[in-house]
């Protein structure tokens, strides 16, 4: 029982170190990527494999695969989000059909990803009625984080998801409602 239980907890630990992408990829690549450097000299950076986050904006499928427009987000050494401090923009990562589709109903507006991507080009575009310079990155590998779930506060303080809702339930009548309520 001793043996079982030293086996699972050093599984747990082994595996909560892993990155989120590949080892191979996650040494190959460049978590240092610098927009305004690509943007400056796209050829001194053509080829290049780095390693990102971004917060998905809009994925299209496209005659050519899936293209994903998304909010960059550095990532730690294990390819885990860090939080922004500043926005360097937004990309573009493209997906090619032969590897398969990126539903955008599962790729959709707001979902949190990590990418190894190759830096291919600088392509004009628009947000909204201001030009911009996208930086165009093909997709090595793709993570998907989970969704995250909306959670409110009930009357009394405990948090419940916000499908869980019913203004009638109260599960200790007895208690009075919060200062303010």
């Amino acid at each position: 029982m001793k043996k079982l239980m030293l086996l699972i907890a050093a599984t747990m630990l082994l595996s909560s170190c892993a990155p989120v992408l590949s080892r191979e990829l996650m040494r190959q690549g460049s978590r240092d990527v610098s927009f305004a450097l690509l943007r400056e000299n796209p050829d001194a950076f053509r080829g290049r494999l780095y390693i990102f986050g971004g917060i998905i904006v809009e994925t299209r499928l496209t005659e050519k695969g899936s293209a994903v427009e998304a909010l960059f987000v550095p990532v730690d050494s294990y390819g885990y989000l860090e939080e922004a401090k500043h926005s360097q923009g937004r990309f573009l990562a493209t997906y090619p059909r032969a590897k398969g589709l990126l539903d955008p109903m599962v790729y959709k507006k707001g979902r949190e990803m990590t990418l190894a991507g190759e830096f291919i080009d600088i392509r004009k575009g628009k947000i909204d009625e201001m030009e911009y310079a996208y930086p165009v990155f093909e997709i090595r590998q793709i993570y998907l984080w989970a969704e995250r779930r909306e959670y409110y506060y009930a009357p009394y303080g405990y948090p419940y998801p916000y499908w869980w809702y019913d203004p009638w339930w109260r599960p200790y009548p007895s208690w009075p409602p919060p200062p303010g309520w």
